[in-house]
């Protein structure tokens, strides 16, 4: 039984939202935040990445930062750009990107759902990035941003959301990268809140850093009964769309050449000029300035995380060839979200920053549910989900 809570959100006035709405704390560095909110004092990037009001080279988790942060919220609550809403509610939240629309609940869960494993994860997180958001969750006294999960596809729950599409948006906005953002609030939110405790599992698809940062706030907040409830935007799993999450090699133990030879000794490489991979199983390697088209080899283990593809080239390449066997800390790879496509892999190694690179096949939506149910966990970035949600548009204070 998956727990909806409705919240009093704070959100910008509706000829502001432009403004105020960014992309997420995880998806871009410092640099770009910097570059993003460049004469943008409204951008809600003061609030999630403050360390972008501070001299440059500011360590981001100087104590200096998380209060910055909590300071820029405040002003951004106490100021003329927002609202507070008297009514707890619930949202219906629908992205449009390249002609396909995805459509789910904004509203709060609950952190005793995802410690009991109602809301089931399939992934690691790491501890300094878990430090990093509880402190700012506590520091500001909110959670800024909301997470993203996925449920069963539900008709009860598709019908309200139909119905409240009917209604007036509260925002229909269309951001820089071309992605529409509409949110309409829920006229009969008990019964949306009823409907959902049908919902046997929930399941984490983008934050599971802000899921157990919210967690660990909430055990140090246990006399706040609103802490124990963290914002989430709750997809039906038939709009889910993953994309390739995809790796750079920094450094070849003994150069591109001899690597190249060794691939070639293990594997069929084919050389394309195509390098998207089109089947599960397959990747495109870039090397040398040539795209090469492989298949992984398969797996004998019976678990349904040892068959991911991203499993079986730890297991085929990474490992043996490369020595990565803790891909999540290894420097020596790094990953590449597929939003940014194979072009930013072929400038990473032209570049010289990286000396080989891996396109991926994208992760499923039904392998992310098998890896959950049966309490396994994916390597590290093995989903992608676009389009992104916007930060800043339903706040959640505590």
């Amino acid at each position: 039984m998956a727990i909806l809570h409705p919240f009093h959100a704070l959100r910008p006035v509706p000829e502001k939202a432009h403004e105020v709405a960014c992309v997420p704390y995880d998806v871009i560095n410092t640099r770009e935040a910097r570059e993003l909110a460049a004469g943008k004092p409204s951008s809600f990037l003061h609030v999630i990445r403050p360390e972008i009001d501070l001299p440059a080279g500011v360590d981001e988790h100087a104590d200096e930062v998380y209060q910055t942060g909590a300071e820029n919220l405040r002003a951004f609550a106490d100021g003329p750009d927002s609202i507070r809403e008297s009514e707890a509610s619930v949202y219906v939240y629908r992205l449009i990107m390249d002609g396909r629309s995805q459509t789910g609940i904004f509203g709060c869960v609950a952190v005793a759902d995802y410690d009991s494993d109602v809301i089931l994860k399939h992934e690691l997180t790491r501890p300094v990035k878990e430090d990093d958001r509880t402190r700012h969750i506590l520091t500001q006294q909110a959670h800024a941003e909301p997470v993203m999960l996925t449920f069963k596809d539900d008709d009860g729950i598709s019908g309200v959301i139909e119905v409240t599409m009917a209604t007036d948006p509260l925002y229909d906005l269309t951001a820089d990268d071309g992605v529409q953002h509409t949110i309409w609030r829920v006229q009969d939110t008990e019964d949306l809140v009823q409907r959902f405790r049908g919902i046997e599992k929930l399941y984490v698809a983008d934050g599971h850093h802000r899921c157990k940062a919210a967690s660990r706030a909430a055990a140090e907040e246990p006399s706040n009964p609103e802490a124990a409830f963290f914002p989430a935007v709750l997809f039906p799993m038939g709009d889910m769309k993953i994309l390739a999450y995809n790796r750079i090699v920094k450094s070849l133990p003994n150069g591109s050449v001899a690597f190249e030879k060794e691939l070639k000794q293990r594997f069929d490489l084919t050389p394309t000029d195509n390098p998207v991979p089109q089947a599960k199983g397959d990747v495109c390697i870039y090397l040398d300035g040539e795209w090469f088209a492989m298949t992984l080899p398969s797996t004998e283990a019976s678990a349904v995380v040892n068959d991911l593809d991203v499993s079986r080239l730890s297991e085929s390449i990474l490992a043996p060839l490369l020595g990565i066997t803790d891909p999540r800390r290894d420097p020596n790879i790094d990953f590449v979200g597929g939003i940014r496509g194979t072009e930013e892999l072929e400038k990473r190694v032209d570049s010289g920053e990286a000396q080989f690179a891996i396109s991926m096949f994208p992760t499923s939506i039904q392998e992310l549910v098998d890896v959950s149910d049966e309490g396994l966990l994916m390597p590290p970035k093995s989903t992608w989900f676009e389009p992104k949600l916007r930060s800043g548009l339903l706040i959640h204070l505590f």
